[in-house]
């Protein structure tokens, strides 16, 4: 009976383990909101996958706004977007081996190659 309770016991860890979410996975879920944004779609010339707001988010916009960035030396660009892309699945590469520290400078540049997406 106890040998029954044990296992039982593990089995609900392992089925929660995989729900715990890091830092890093958190922040390259908010980056690829942005790549797939009506922004992102602007600047490349393309529409995200699913359509204009799949952002996953019930706040996401139709369109971008029409705005300059509050920084406009950080101009977003089709090639930046799709290095920032690269860059997002090197993170998700970095945080599935428990590397958080270079998911967290992946994540960086990224943001960085993105831009101020409109």
């Amino acid at each position: 009976m106890r040998m029954t309770t044990t296992l039982a016991g593990l089995l609900i860890l392992a089925n929660a383990a995989p729900a715990l979410a890091t830092p890093c996975a958190e922040e390259i879920a908010t980056l690829e909101r942005r790549l797939d944004s009506a922004g992102a779609a602007q600047v490349t010339g393309t529409v995200p996958p699913g359509g204009a707001t799949t952002s996953h988010s019930p706040k996401a916009l139709d369109q971008a706004p029409n705005v300059k960035p509050s920084d406009p030396a950080a101009k977003p660009s089709a090639s930046g977007i799709d290095a920032a892309r690269k860059l997002v699945e090197k993170a998700r590469a970095e945080d599935k081996a428990g590397q958080a520290d270079a998911c967290r400078d992946s994540i960086l540049q990224a943001k960085e190659k993105a831009g101020a997406l409109p």
